[in-house]
C-alpha cells in the first residue's frame, strides 16, 4: 500500500519500500544537496538498457534559438518548447517535428532567421530534413504542439502555439502542409501566449476538437528594453520576472463542427470557471473509467485543474477536490509538464507532474473513487528536488511490462552557474524504474550517457523511431541541437505495439482504450494527443510483455460507440494496425525479433 505523505510522515507502524528505504537509511554525509539521493543501480544493470544521444549521426544537428543565452531578461526567453514523433507521410516510421524559438531585438539577415523543421524517418536510423517542402518553416516563438487529424481524411494534422498566433496545419497527404488557421475558425486577432494543447473528442460525435493552454497575458512592447534596470530576485539573484506578479489568461476549447471548421465553446463548456491561469500543459484521458475524456492541466505557481466531463459538452474543474490541484501539503506549485498511465496495472489512470526546483514531482495514485493521492514520497519518485523539471513520460523502456517515468530537466535562469546553490543551468535527466509493487527507483546513473549529458532542456517526445520494439525519446535543447536518445538493450523482452485507425470514431482513434492481457497482468492505455511538456509523443501504443511469448487477449475500446473488438492470441514483437469494425488489417515484425 502506499501512503501520501502526511500519512507517511504522521504514522506510527508503516512499511516503507524502493527508493524512501535507501533514502532514510542514508547517512547525512552520503546525500547530494539539496535532497538527492545516490542512485540505485542494481535494477538498471540487470535490465541492460543504455540510452545513446545518436542525433548527430540520425541528422538532426541544427540548434535550437530560444532568448538569451548568458541571460534572461524576460519570461518569454526562458519558457522553451515542445517537439514531436508523428508519422506525417503514413507509411509506419514515427518523424519528427521540432519547434523552435527567436531573440529578442533580432534582425536576421534573407534566410537565416531560425525555423522549425520537419524530419523525414529514412527507416534506416536518419532523418532527412524536409522544412522547405512541407511549408512548416515559422520564425516565431513557437511553444506547444499536438497532432490529430481534425477533419478524418486519413491524415494527422499539426496544431502549434505561439507566442502571438497559433497555427493549424492541414496534412494535405502529399508531404506538404497549408495553414487553415482562418478558414477553420482558430484564428483569433489579439496577441496570446499559447502553450500546450491536446485534441479530443468531448462530446464523443467522432470530430476532433481542440484544448489550447494560454499562459500569461504578455504584449511584445511589455517585454523589457535592454537598458532597463528593473529586476526580480531569486535566492538574492537579480532575474526577469514572472510568472507571478503578471496577469495569467484563460484556456480555449475550440469544438469540431464536424464541416473543417470549429467553434470557441470556452465559457459555455465552462472552460472559463476556473478564472485565469499560468496553464502550461494539457492532457486527456478517461480518468474516471465514465467512459467520456477528462482533461488534466498542468498550471504554474497555481493549482493545477482537472476538468470532469459532464456528458453534455459541460466540464467541471474538481481538482482541489480529486486531490491532484495542489501536493500533499496542499501547496501550490509551478506545474510544468504531465505524463499519464496506469503505472500499478490496477486499472485507473494515474498522474506524473513536473515542477520547479525545491520542490519535488508529483506522482498522484488514482484511487478509483474520484480522487487522488499524493504518493511521490511514498513510491520513491521525491527524491530528487534540485532540477527545474519539464518534459516527461510513461515508457517501459525495459519492456517488463511496468511503466517507467523518465524525466527531463533544465534550468531558466543562466546566472545560477555563477553562484554556490548546489543547481546549475544543465541539468542530466532522471529515470525511474518501476519496481512492480507500486514503487519506483532511481537508476538514472546507470542508464548511459543519454540521461547523464546536461542541457538547459525543454520539450520531450516518446516512441520508437526504429520500430524495433524499444522505446527511444527525443528532447529539445534550449540554444543547443536536440538530443535522440537510442534505446540500446530495451529489446531484451518481448513487446507489441499497437496503431488504432477509426472508422465511427476520429481517423486518429484518440480516445480509444486498449487493454492487453499476459497471464495475470493486465495494462492498459490510450490514445492520446499532446502530453509530456508541450509535445507530441508517438500516437501508436506500446506495450512490454516481459518473457510472455503471446498475448492472451488485446481489447480494444472504441471511443464513439463505446464497442470492445477483442483479439486473442497474438504473438508478441509486433506492431499490429487495427481499423475499427475490420480488426487487424496490418502487421509488422522487426528483422531482429
Amino acid at each position: 500500500m502506499l501512503l501520501p505523505r502526511r500519512r507517511l510522515l504522521g504514522s506510527g507502524a508503516f512499511v516503507l519500500g524502493g527508493a524512501l528505504v535507501d533514502a532514510l537509511a542514508t547517512p547525512l554525509w552520503k546525500w547530494r544537496h539539496p535532497l538527492v539521493v545516490e542512485a540505485a543501480k542494481a535494477d538498471a544493470a540487470q535490465s541492460g538498457v543504455q540510452f545513446i544521444d545518436v542525433a548527430r549521426q540520425a541528422g538532426l544537428t541544427i540548434p535550437n534559438v530560444w532568448g538569451g543565452i548568458e541571460h534572461k531578461r524576460s519570461i518569454v526567453e526562458t519558457k522553451g518548447s515542445g517537439v514531436a514523433f508523428f508519422d506525417y507521410d503514413n507509411d509506419g516510421w514515427i518523424d519528427i517535428y521540432l519547434t523552435n524559438g527567436n531573440r529578442l531585438d533580432a534582425h536576421w539577415d534573407p534566410g537565416k532567421a531560425p525555423t522549425s523543421h520537419l524530419y523525414r524517418n529514412n527507416r534506416d536510423g536518419t532523418f532527412t530534413d524536409v522544412t522547405e517542402k512541407s511549408g512548416l518553416a515559422q520564425t516565431g516563438w513557437q511553444t506547444g504542439v499536438c497532432v490529430g487529424d481534425y477533419n478524418n481524411d486519413g491524415w494527422d494534422d499539426l496544431f502549434c502555439c505561439f507566442w502571438g498566433h497559433n497555427i493549424l496545419f492541414h496534412n494535405n497527404g502529399n508531404g506538404t502542409f497549408t495553414d487553415v488557421t482562418k478558414k477553420v475558425g482558430l484564428w483569433q486577432e489579439q496577441f496570446r501566449w499559447g502553450a500546450g494543447c491536446t485534441f479530443l473528442d468531448y462530446d464523443r460525435d467522432g470530430h476532433l476538437d481542440l484544448f489550447v493552454c494560454n499562459y500569461i497575458r504578455l504584449q511584445p512592447d511589455q517585454i523589457p528594453s535592454p537598458a532597463d534596470t528593473t529586476y526580480c530576485q531569486w535566492k538574492g539573484i537579480p532575474i526577469m520576472c514572472g510568472p507571478r506578479g503578471m496577469p495569467a489568461d484563460t484556456n480555449i476549447l475550440y469544438h469540431n463542427n464536424g464541416d473543417g471548421t470549429f467553434t470557441d465553446v470556452s465559457e459555455k463548456a465552462g472552460i472559463l470557471k476556473p478564472g485565469p491561469r499560468y496553464s502550461i500543459t494539457a492532457v486527456s484521458y478517461d480518468f474516471d473509467n465514465d467512459g467520456w475524456p477528462d482533461i488534466y492541466i498542468a498550471v504554474d505557481s497555481e493549482p493545477s485543474i482537472l476538468f470532469r466531463n459532464n456528458h453534455d459538452g459541460t466540464f467541471t474543474d474538481i481538482g482541489v477536490m480529486a486531490g491532484c490541484a495542489y501536493n500533499d501539503d496542499g501547496h501550490e506549485q509551478a506545474g510544468m509538464g504531465v505524463a499519464v498511465a496506469d503505472y500499478d496495472c490496477d486499472g485507473w489512470f494515474d498522474i506524473f507532474k513536473t515542477n520547479f526546483a525545491d520542490d519535488t514531482c508529483n506522482l498522484y495514485h488514482n484511487n478509483g473513487d474520484g480522487t487522488f493521492s499524493d504518493v511521490s514520497l511514498a513510491s520513491g519518485v521525491g527524491v530528487n528536488n534540485r532540477y527545474v523539471a519539464w518534459g516527461c513520460g510513461f515508457i517501459d523502456y525495459d519492456n517488463d511490462g511496468w511503466a517507467d517515468i523518465v524525466q527531463i530537466n533544465g534550468h531558466v535562469y543562466p546566472e545560477v552557474d555563477r553562484y554556490n546553490f548546489g543547481e546549475t543551468f544543465r541539468n542530466p535527466r532522471l529515470v525511474y524504474k518501476n519496481l512492480g509493487n507500486g514503487h519506483f527507483r532511481d537508476v538514472s546513473a546507470e542508464m548511459g550517457p543519454g540521461i547523464s549529458e546536461r542541457f538547459s532542456s525543454r520539450g520531450a517526445a516518446f516512441g520508437d523511431y526504429e520500430n524495433n520494439g524499444a522505446m527511444d525519446v527525443l528532447v529539445l535543447n534550449l540554444n543547443d541541437p536536440p538530443s535522440l536518445l537510442r534505446n540500446e538493450g530495451g529489446i531484451r523482452q518481448n513487446w507489441i505495439k499497437l496503431k488504432l485507425i477509426g472508422t465511427m470514431c476520429n481517423r486518429t482513434a484518440i480516445g480509444a482504450r486498449v487493454r492487453v492481457i499476459a497471464g495475470k497482468h493486465i495494462q492498459m492505455d490510450e490514445v492520446h494527443s499532446g502530453t509530456s511538456v508541450m509535445s507530441q509523443s508517438d500516437l501508436r501504443l506500446h506495450f512490454g510483455l516481459g518473457k510472455a511469448e503471446v498475448v492472451d487477449m488485446i481489447e480494444v475500446k472504441w471511443p464513439t460507440t463505446q464497442k470492445v473488438e477483442k483479439f486473442a492470441q497474438v504473438k508478441a514483437n509486433q506492431i499490429l494496425t487495427i481499423r475499427e469494425g475490420a480488426g487487424i488489417i496490418g502487421t509488422y515484425k522487426p528483422r531482429s525479433s
